[in-house]
């Protein structure tokens, strides 16, 4: 579903990602992990054409995300770090607005439309205008977004951030559902319990390149340690990036 071949992107002479190399299969809930600077937010931004690669190829179910754009981004959805909404919109014209981009049919967008709205529950606020939404409240309307065209791939930044315990509880449900349905969800997160729950494979970035791919089992027993996922990813971090990876 993902393929990250060789990906080098710089700012200047800062090198945020660096040779990247990664393959995200059909049907995964996968969790990238790193520190701030690690070079996750800008994955990801490449990875929803947001940025293009100084060198490499990133590929959504096989399009090219530079060359052949509008077939990669008709295939995925994304949800950013901070959801980004036209404050003097509703929530059921802001989905409208992002249907009509996604060239939905008004049918199809309106089935699509009152779903989303009963499963993130924003029937109470969404025809208030957004400004007057709580960061939770816009957080669910911008999932509802990212979903409306049924997407084969999710791809979410920090989806947690700001989020009380129901809200969280939706989203891990929501993530983990996507996947037993046959989707696949990529998500960068600081909060390592949740990656612990529900990931089904774990990356590690560090200064612009994945130290360790795969299971948190794998990780315990590359470390030789039951500890939790917070402390190995200190531990993994800690240490030179030629000794973990995998």
């Amino acid at each position: 579903m993902i393929n990250i071949k060789q990906v080098t992107r710089t700012y200047g002479t800062k090198t945020a990602v660096d040779g990247l190399d990664l393959h995200i299969p059909r049907g995964e809930l996968f969790a990238c992990l790193g520190h701030n600077g690690a070079g996750k937010t800008t994955t990801i931004k490449m990875m929803v054409g947001l940025l293009q690669p100084t060198s490499g190829i990133v590929e959504i179910a096989g399009f090219d995300v530079v060359k052949q754009a509008r077939e990669a981004s008709l295939r995925s959805g994304y949800v950013p770090d901070e959801p980004y909404l036209y404050d003097k919109l509703s929530g059921r014209e802001f989905l409208q607005f992002v249907a009509e981009m996604y060239g939905m049919p008004n049918d199809v967008a309106a089935k699509s439309i009152d779903k989303q709205i009963r499963d993130f529950g924003l029937g109470g606020f969404v025809d208030q205008l957004a400004e007057s939404y709580s960061h939770g409240m816009k957080q669910r309307l911008v999932f509802a977004s990212a979903l409306l065209h049924d997407p084969e791939l999710l791809i979410v930044d920090e989806p947690m951030v700001g989020l009380d315990p129901r809200s969280m509880r939706l989203v891990k449900d929501l993530l983990k559902s996507r996947v037993r349905n046959g989707g696949t969800v990529f998500m960068s997160t600081h909060t390592l319990a949740v990656a612990e729950e529900i990931a089904d494979r774990i990356g590690v970035m560090s200064q612009g390149r994945i130290q360790f791919l795969g299971t948190v089992a794998e990780l315990r027993e590359q470390l030789s340690s039951d500890e939790s996922l917070e402390q190995l990813f200190l531990t993994l971090t800690e240490e030179e990036p030629a000794n973990f990876v995998s």
